[in-house]
């Protein structure tokens, strides 16, 4: 049994390992003052449909939302420990599905969905294939991912009351490519079939109107894609033109990695659409949804590909998890991703917490998901099921009382 064990958690971490080569919302509540930006530094598929303009608050939500293991402290933070670590009462079902994306070419989208299910004799924290779905807190809002990063995330989210949904096969790619559309427009797919009630068994489950992304590392590129930033091609070529004067110096690796798709940018201006590349301002147009309402990035990248034009377009309520360590080639460094990205965000409710002394591969290390875990309750908890409560456990304050954590850009301090 150990052996299997041991064998399982090593396959996970070896799937993150080369992770980064590709890899009107409510007002922020007082108690999260903002960081402020730190540096500066070196500078698709076929249709979106008309529901993918920009971000607004709808007026849906769910009819109730399932009880909190504990009592939330209310005003001031009693604990300093990550109580959103722990697991909610509800327990995980999970089912998988298939759909073909005629707009693409019949291009298969495979989704497998985690959502809270009634319990059966034993179950003991097991996920059960297939179980009976729980309706005592439907609809629930629905956080959308590829199933990779829903395998870290999804069963401990479904406990505090939400339904996740994973597209299979996005998968880490190198170097840049179009995937870079495909993989976004394939979680793009998948919520209109949710939407569309095209999961059979799990009706009146799932608010499409109150949908979040997140996704690490290559995923995180995707959660970041769907929160509005649009894609600026006149700063990505010159950045790519001017890259081996760029400071400090980029690796022949790096370049390549980024910069390979620039000599092959009308073939992907191609395979992207003119529904997607002809913006009137020299952007691209978002690939994103008015129901997505609040992203998660972690271990983000895209910097060079948004700039800071295309990274200003981003409009709805954002969370950036980020290891100050995270560098070299293959993962997705601090300074060139995490912190251009965040400081140059349009939207006002930007947070950005950094996991001081981390590298990428954090992500295999079970004491820094459970934080992580913590984050995601807290922020779709917030912004999703309207638990002003939660507002506290990613606040400033929160942030503060732990060491090796800085709240916005670590600045060694």
């Amino acid at each position: 049994m150990f052996g299997i064990k041991f064998i399982a958690a090593l396959g996970i971490l070896m799937l993150f390992l080369f992770a980064c080569s590709p890899s009107q919302a409510s007002k922020p509540p007082a108690t999260l003052s903002q960081p402020q930006p730190s540096v500066t530094l070196p500078q698709v598929a076929t249709t979106i449909s008309s529901s993918t303009a920009t971000a607004t608050q709808l007026t849906s939500s769910p009819t109730s939302v399932p009880p909190t293991p504990f009592e939330a402290p209310q005003g001031t933070l009693e604990r300093a420990f990550f109580p959103l670590s722990e697991p909610g009462p509800q327990v995980p079902g999970r089912r998988t599905f298939s759909f073909q994306d005629p707009a693409r070419g019949d291009r298969l989208v495979e989704i497998m969905v985690w959502y809270p299910s009634v319990p059966v004799d034993d179950q003991s924290g097991k996920i059960v294939e297939d179980a009976p779905p729980d309706l005592t807190h439907a609809p629930y809002p629905i956080i959308l991912s590829s199933a990779k990063s829903g395998g870290h995330f999804a069963p401990h989210l479904v406990s505090y009351g939400f339904v996740v949904v994973g597209i299979k096969n996005l998968d880490t790619y190198e170097p840049w490519d179009q995937n870079l559309i495909d993989q976004p427009l394939d979680i793009l797919f998948a919520l209109h079939q949710v939407a569309a009630g095209a999961l059979d068994g799990l009706e009146d489950m799932i608010d499409a109107d109150r949908a979040g992304v997140l996704g690490y590392s290559f995923d995180g590129y995707n959660s970041l894609a769907l929160s509005g930033a649009r894609i600026d091609p006149k700063f990505y070529l010159e950045q790519c033109a001017n890259a081996s004067s760029v400071e400090p110096p980029l690796s022949d690796w790096r370049v390549w990695y980024f910069c390979d798709l620039s000599n092959k940018w009308d073939e992907f201006k191609a395979h992207a659409g003119s529904q997607i590349t002809e913006g009137d301002d020299g952007l691209w147009e978002p690939m994103t949804d008015q129901r997505i309402l609040a992203v998660m990035p972690m271990a983000p990248e895209g910097a060079w590909l948004f700039g800071e034009r295309g990274l200003a377009a981003v409009d709805r309520p954002i969370l950036i998890i980020a290891a100050t360590e995270d560098k070299g080639d293959h993962y997705c460094p601090y300074d060139l991703e995490a912190v251009y990205i965040f400081d140059h965000l349009g939207t006002s409710d930007r947070f950005m917490v950094s996991f001081i002394g981390e590298g990428h591969m954090m992500i295999g290390n079970h004491d820094k998901v459970s934080r992580m875990q913590h984050f995601t309750a807290a922020f779709f908890g917030y912004y999703l099921q309207g638990r002003d409560e939660y507002a506290e456990y990613f606040s400033e304050d929160f942030i503060n009382q732990h060491d090796d954590l800085a709240w916005g850009v670590y600045t060694g301090e």
